[in-house]
């Protein structure tokens, strides 16, 4: 279904109209903006315990993040007269090892069901969580969970819900038992002392371009003949995220300027050898697809590349190692089927 605002019939679903109205409440899908509205509804009216001013900050900029473009939440709401909300229904997807009752591995567990007292025995729980469910069944999700009082169950029964005797949920409240002398964990050390026992890395970001028949574009690279072709792109420098490096690489490399927002088509990691001392993580993002024009428009900096290919994949192949051939094909084809890749075979100097 879309995410538009949408009157939900609810008498067709064995419900009444708003008492006293005869109107329709009107459900629309939740956005970045109804995440402190959410967040108040859950710690008013579902948690044992009210979140405090800074909880419910700091759990109001995540779900904002997580409703979001490519976000993992997903959440119905209806509007009160007052300019809060009156009703909620969130979900959180997960994925899961697939089954042949959930063949995509996609699951979601319902957080939060909720009705402000004077919008209730109207039907707006029903409407909200009826949403939600069939926003979840379109997005594949096949796998659903949830935790229900009582004064909730026969509402999930009614939607199809089943308890199940044989899930067991268990919370930690206190201290484990009390381990032997070589069960203990090795002493606390102040983090500078720890951080020296860690794995070193260095991290990079990469655009992807193509032209407009998906041929990969690539740069030829005068001063690397293990990567002798190369995606636009480079190291991130002390303060910069993932996203500015590619942008800013990009704009040096080739005089490009990437549009937002970013879309992540790999996430790329190598172990260290011969040629670098340290792992290397990065995330490659997509580019867009480049006119031909704008492809003849590209200025290089010299003093790293010297040759703009447009090549097919078939064509790509002989001029790669095997290990960038392999990047690249996993790159192109998470822009065509949509899902990012994870490529964790990069590594340095080990062809």
């Amino acid at each position: 279904m879309n995410r538009d605002a949408v009157p939900v019939d609810t008498e067709s679903a064995g419900q009444t109209a708003a008492r006293g109205t005869g109107v329709l409440p009107v459900v629309r899908a939740a956005v970045p903006e109804d995440a402190e509205g959410i967040i108040r509804l859950r710690s008013e009216l579902i948690l044992s315990t009210p979140l405090d001013e800074e909880w419910i900050g700091r759990c109001s900029t995540q779900l904002a993040l997580r409703l979001g473009p490519g976000g993992d939440a997903r959440a119905f709401v209806i509007d009160a007269s007052d300019g809060g909300l009156a009703a909620v229904a969130l979900g959180l997807i997960h994925a899961v090892l697939p089954a042949p009752s959930y063949p995509q591995g996609l699951a979601a567990r319902v957080q939060a069901v909720a009705t402000r007292p004077g919008f209730r025995r109207r039907g707006f729980a029903r409407a909200v969580l009826s949403a939600l469910l069939d926003e979840l069944k379109a997005g594949d999700v096949t796998l659903f969970e949830l935790h229900s009082s009582p004064e909730a169950t026969p509402l999930y029964r009614e939607l199809g819900f089943a308890s199940n005797p044989a899930l067991m949920r268990m919370t930690w409240h206190g201290q484990p038992a009390q381990r032997s002398e070589e069960e203990k964990p090795a002493p606390w050390m102040p983090p500078e002392q720890y951080a020296e026992t860690l794995m070193k890395a260095t991290g990079f970001a990469c655009a992807f371009f193509t032209d407009e028949h998906d041929r990969p574009v690539q740069l030829h690279s005068v001063y690397s003949s293990t990567h002798p072709w190369q995606m636009a792109g480079g190291t991130m420098e002390i303060g910069e995220r993932p996203w500015q490096t590619a942008v800013r690489e990009c704009r040096e490399e080739t005089g490009l300027r990437v549009q937002g927002p970013p879309r992540i088509l790999a996430t790329v990691f190598g172990l260290p050898g011969a040629e670098w001392p340290y792992s290397t993580m990065g995330c490659i993002f997509d580019g867009g697809r480049l006119t031909e024009a704008q492809i003849k428009g590209i200025v290089l900096d010299r003093r790293e590349h010297d040759e703009v290919g447009v090549l097919t994949l078939a064509e790509w192949q002989p001029l790669m190692p095997p290990r960038d051939f392999a990047r690249l094909s996993a790159v192109l084809e998470a822009r065509r089927s949509g899902v990012a890749a994870y490529f964790d075979a990069w590594d340095w100097g080990n062809e």
